[in-house]
């Protein structure tokens, strides 16, 4: 007898029937549980969202990974990272492996744990109890042992800044064997013990001598954060600024300018250069939100060079949004719902930057590279929003961005262009798949039904959802035709050119992480 099961999943996904209620309670498709993880890892921030609090994302996000192998919960650890761009979720699944696979976790580690801050997220989330153990444990012990031996001093520095756990906490914790009397010292230093300070680094003699005697000492060169409650000159602001991560400076920019780094038109000048130095953008690896958070957030009295240089900074940081070939549509989804920050309601660690504002970025960036694009922002129904294909990224993003409200509708762009019979050949739509305002009676998703439509007039026509909220359901089933993928940072966009190229079909974005190298 022919296998039921597989006739029955085969049947249900050409006919688009729906098998889930998304947190909007309208109708929805689940994800497959390795998409639904890497969706997961590349959109979620653990923070209270609109539809569903941090705690109910963290149950999600564990009981996912019960479905999935060991080795792809490393590799999506490593995507989430590597590609994604991400902090808490890489941490947050190397933590879930660290009770599951000591030997992948080690294998995984240093992918993942690239920086200070990733490894004290990683300690902070084994110590919560949370992936089901409270203390490190003998491998991850170790890991944070030799990740600790294994860095520069300064970048030891760089991991000092900041708490819950702080640095000193962590070292307390694991214990680590320095290799020499220089390194021990250190160690002493770090958790507030006494230490031969003639032995240690370069860079913290400087900071204590200076920290001393301000006037007689060279500014150190320490993370600036250690600086920052001295007693610094205009001098010394210039100074931090000028030889600060560009990541730093796009961070502070309204600092320096309460500082009186600004004052100099020197200065203005070579810190404009920094903000717009290609090599320095593309190795900072900001999120493009990024950029128009900090533009957003510049006092009213800055520089014109400097908002200049970030309008330049942006389109560097979206450089590689391809040029697709026929007629290109991007639906901006600018529902309410689309309002809440990005990172989620996280206390002081709340971003300005909203959901919507990924969103419009992404669709100013397709129509800054495709002038012929079309933009249908929608909520209920499509919104009519101006936009200039010669105006820059930030500029359109701006315009659409402030026209958020109303209910999501996802299906709402395909009606509007069903309606005027139109055949494009590709469309984007940026949302957080909670449509509710498009419900029909029968089996499949309001959108489901207007894209069978569109594909009526254009056979070829592809479809690619990009997914930017961590609730684990989709409007469109992926089909040789339609692309889910998730995620705010640039690598989507490569994903959307291999997808229109023919060379990644609708289930190889999962394929992609599960080719990832493991050291």
């Amino acid at each position: 007898m022919a296998n039921k099961s597989l006739f029955a999943s085969l049947k249900g996904r050409v006919a688009g029937k729906t098998d889930a209620i998304n947190k909007s309670g309208g109708q929805a498709y689940k994800y497959e549980n390795q998409h639904k993880l890497s969706q997961l890892a590349v959109t979620g921030t653990i923070g209270d969202l609109h539809y569903q609090d941090a705690q109910v994302e963290l149950e999600t996000v564990l009981k996912t990974a019960e479905h999935v192998t060991d080795e792809f919960l490393a590799k999506t650890a490593i995507y989430a990272r590597q590609q994604g761009k991400m902090k808490d979720l890489p941490a947050l699944l190397l933590a879930v492996l660290a009770s599951r696979d000591p030997v992948l976790l080690s294998r995984a580690f240093p992918q993942v744990i690239t920086n200070g801050k990733m490894l004290r997220n990683f300690v902070q989330i084994m110590r919560s109890g949370q992936t089901g153990r409270k203390s490190l444990g003998t491998r991850p012990k170790a890991l944070v042992r030799g990740w600790l031996n294994g860095v520069s001093d300064y970048q030891l520095l760089q991991a000092s800044i900041g708490n819950d756990p702080s640095l000193a906490d962590v070292i307390k914790m694991v214990h680590p064997k320095p290799d020499n009397a220089e390194r021990e010292a250190f160690y002493a230093w770090l958790i507030g013990k006494p230490c031969d300070a003639s032995k240690l680094p370069t860079q913290v003699k400087e900071y204590l001598a200076f920290k001393e005697k301000p006037a007689e000492n060279s500014l150190p060169d320490v993370p600036f954060q250690m600086l920052t409650h001295l007693p610094l000159s205009k001098q010394d602001w210039t100074e931090i600024a000028l030889r600060g991560s560009w990541n730093m400076v796009r961070m502070n920019l309204n600092t320096f300018l309460r500082k009186g780094v600004f004052e100099d038109k020197k200065a203005v000048k070579e810190i404009a250069n920094i903000l717009r130095d290609p090599k320095r953008v593309k190795k900072a690896n900001a999120f493009p939100y990024q950029l128009l958070t900090s533009y957003q957030a510049l006092s009213h009295e800055m520089p014109r060079q400097i908002r200049k240089a970030l309008h330049n900074a942006m389109e560097i940081a979206v450089s590689n949004v391809p040029a697709f070939d026929g007629n290109v549509v991007v639906c901006p989804d600018i529902s309410g719902s689309m309002s809440w920050p990005v990172t989620g309601a996280r206390g002081g660690a709340t971003t300005a930057t909203r959901y919507v504002d990924v969103a419009a970025l992404v669709a100013a960036a397709v129509l800054r590279h495709n002038k012929k694009t079309t933009v249908l922002p929608f909520d209920f129904n499509v919104q009519s929003i101006p936009l200039e294909p010669r105006d820059t990224i930030m500029t359109n993003a701006r315009r659409l961005s402030n026209q958020w409200g109303g209910g999501t509708n996802c299906s709402a762009p395909l009606r509007w262009l069903n309606q005027r019979r139109e055949k494009p050949d590709l469309v984007i739509l940026v949302s957080d798949n909670e449509s509710w305002a498009d419900q029909y009676r029968g089996s499949a998703t309001g959108m489901m039904k207007e894209w069978q439509e569109l594909k009526h007039r254009n056979p070829k026509a592809k479809l690619v959802c990009i997914d930017i909220a961590p609730y684990g359901t989709t409007q469109m089933q992926s089909r040789p035709d339609v692309l889910n993928v998730g995620g705010f940072s640039d690598a989507v966009f490569k994903q959307i050119a291999a997808f229109v190229d023919g060379k990644l079909d609708a289930d190889q974005w999962v394929r992609e992480i599960k080719r990832i190298k493991l050291n």
